[in-house]
């Protein structure tokens, strides 16, 4: 696998520079773009026409196939709702041999469709923008990517479509920008990295005929490390697609293998052994960068991130990891955010040389450093173990034993921190620093803060992280007099209710949540929701124990928490294939399945948590629904809920 992505890598690269020579893909490859619509909906069509003896991958690809997908990317509007999905023929499946890979083609002229869902009685101009990779028999061309837009018809018809809520989304790519922006910071504080800024800005004042010149070269040295760490995000999202990296977050065996690769890149980190690249690149991109010029300067910035690899890839690792289960454009958004922070300080050096004066020298205390963030990715890692568990309900991982291993995990940087153990590769500790002493003192009391979770506090400082409070093995925690009162509701709501967040008592199927409603004249507060939901835990665990909210909860509502992912299977005579949209069919075949197709075609929503209020005979009270963007505060979501209450009573 990593021998195709530096293949990938290397002829993107030589694609850059020499690019003039090369053919060009739209000449090879033309779209034009129409529509069809009924009513609210609209279906996008992408008539493709390619040159006798060149094909195009398919859109739809294999997780395990590493061909770059053709796709339809269709800019964010409140005035609109995408299907993820998108429509394509029967591609032509052909297995080389000389490359060892499964390959998905189109040729000749074909459609590709997708399905939007129109929210506005105006006309709108729908834009975005398609990319492909076209190949003949001997060769590919770089992929190629092109703006379009459409205008459509408003929607006449008197049904209301639900957007579903994309600043959450938005929301996430920010966090991931911030998150990445940090960690180029930590890794700058490397042993593989730190000493190089002083080196490399010397050595551009030293060798520039003026000020100017070696300002304008560092600048663009810095220029170069981020296109190269943006180029492998638009790789990671180009190879597996933003709809496949955006299910990673619920998928068993993907969050099993991140957990595997933390674990690695942490020991590494902690000094067990260090993960380089071969020799052999090092050298190769050393030996270009004495070219001179731009092109040389570019190069010399490759040398860095294959020197830095073993400091920095644990890191970008773990980023792509992070970003990769929020999908989409994340893994772009992360590598500018790691490399435009590790970059700044070469520009800025560069621009004011007396600043390097104020750097502290190098020493034991980059490792120090390098050992801290082996720590928090082993801590990290467990959190994707975590979600493989929730996500298949097998309970090895409770929210005590969870919570067991950070205040060890923890507890044992603490005791690094204040000089009582050393690790391999640390110097001899003389004395400790302020910094470090603070530090350490912070990470106790951290320790302390989670201790009271073993025995049910809330810990709301980490709500998303550790599982819930109702997947443990005390759900009341330990010692509790609810457990008493939930057994005596459960024998009211009869043998269908499970715990649920804040020990309530919950139904996991729509039916008998909706007949014990009607036999007890309750509405119904519907929870659309997930095991591996991070806002899901955050609502449950910081809205609805709130005062207002979980007497409300308690006293006045039937809760039906429907989990859109959860793994198990449906029962035989329920498993059945439902029409997603026209020409598309899909099988149902756990019960994850049937609640997600559930609320996305009753709804026109894909997002966790969304919230509904039901009379007992299961119509939706027109009062609309909550989320977790609009309602993520307990004032918000108790006026939402006495608002539905009132209705329903009158």
């Amino acid at each position: 696998m990593l021998r195709k992505y530096s293949l990938l890598l290397i002829g993107l690269f030589i694609s850059l520079f020499y690019f003039g020579q090369i053919e060009d893909p739209s000449e090879k490859v033309k779209w034009s773009f129409s529509y069809e619509q009924v009513n609210c909906e609209v279906t996008l069509i992408a008539t493709i026409n390619m040159n006798e003896h060149w094909h195009i991958s398919a859109a739809n690809l294999p997780l395990d196939c590493f061909s770059i997908p053709t796709s339809i990317n269709i800019d964010e509007s409140p005035n609109y709702l995408v299907d993820d999905s998108l429509i394509e023929p029967q591609p032509l499946h052909i297995y080389d041999s000389m490359i060892d890979e499964h390959l998905y083609w189109h040729s000749g002229t074909i459609e590709i469709k997708r399905k939007i869902t129109i929210n506005s009685k105006d006309d709108i101009t729908i834009k975005g923008y398609y990319s492909f990779q076209t190949c003949d028999d001997t060769h590919c061309l770089p992929p190629y990517d092109e703006d379009f837009e459409i205008k459509v018809r408003g929607c006449s018809s008197n049904e209301q479509v639900v957007i579903s809520n994309k600043k959450s989304s938005d929301k996430s790519l920010l966090l991931i920008f911030l998150l990445s922006f940090i960690s180029g910071f930590a890794a700058l504080l490397t042993p593989c990295v730190f000493p190089m800024i002083p080196m490399t800005v010397s050595f551009f004042t030293k060798q520039s005929k003026n000020k100017s010149t070696g300002i304008r070269n560092a600048i663009f040295y810095g220029i170069s490390i981020i296109l190269i760490y943006v180029i492998l995000g638009t790789l990671v999202t180009a190879i597996f697609g933003s709809d496949a990296l955006n299910a990673l977050s619920t998928n068993v065996w993907f969050n099993i293998l991140f957990f595997v690769l933390l674990v690695v890149f942490a020991v590494s980190f902690m000094g067990a052994f260090e993960i380089t690249l071969p020799n052999s690149w090092i050298n190769k991109a050393d030996s270009a960068s004495d070219k001179g010029g731009l092109i040389g300067i570019f190069f010399m910035a490759f040398t860095l991130a294959l020197v830095s690899f073993s400091c920095t890839g644990p890191i970008v690792g773990t980023l792509l990891v992070e970003a990769a289960t929020i999908g989409g454009i994340g893994p772009f958004v992360g590598m500018f955010g790691f490399s435009l922070a590790l970059a700044l300080p070469f520009g800025l050096f560069a621009a004011f040389p007396g600043w390097l004066n104020s750097l502290p020298k190098s020493g034991g205390w980059l490792n120090t450093v390098k050992v801290f963030l082996g720590f928090l990715e082993l801590a990290l890692a467990f959190k994707f173990l975590s979600n493989a568990d929730l996500v298949v309900q097998g309970h090895y991982l409770e929210r005590e034993l969870f919570l067991a291993i950070w205040i060890g995990v923890f507890s044992v940087l603490a005791l690094y921190l204040l000089g009582f153990i050393s690790l391999p590769h640390d110097s001899p500790i003389e004395r400790l620093s302020v910094g470090r002493t603070i530090l350490g003192i912070s990470t106790i009391i951290f320790v302390i803060y989670l201790i009271p979770g073993l025995w049910g506090a809330p810990l709301k400082l980490i709500s998303g992280f550790p599982p819930p409070m109702a997947y443990s093995e005390s759900p009341f925690g330990v010692g509790s007099s609810k457990s008493g009162s939930f057994v005596q509701s459960s024998k009211n709501h009869e043998s269908d209710t499970h715990i649920g967040p804040q020990g309530l008592p919950v139904f996991h199927d729509l039916d008998k949540g909706l007949e014990y409603a009607k036999k007890v004249n309750k509405p119904a507060f519907l929870d659309f929701t997930g095991h591996a939901c991070v806002n899901c835990r955050k609502m449950e665990e910081n809205v609805w124990g709130e005062p207002g909210v979980i007497e409300m909860l308690t006293n006045n509502f039937v809760i039906i928490s429907l989990y859109v992912d959860d793994k198990r299977d449906l029962p035989i005579n329920e498993q059945k294939e439902v029409e997603i949209y026209e020409g598309k069919m899909k099988k149902l075949k756990t019960i994850g399945n049937k609640w997600s197709h559930y609320q996305a075609t009753k709804y026109k929503v894909n997002t966790q948590p969304y919230y509904r209020i039901l009379s007992p005979n299961g119509e939706d009270l027109d009062i609309g629904s909550a989320d977790y963007e609009h309602h993520g505060n307990a004032d918000d979501f108790s006026a939402w809920l006495s608002e539905g209450l009132e209705l329903f009573k009158n």
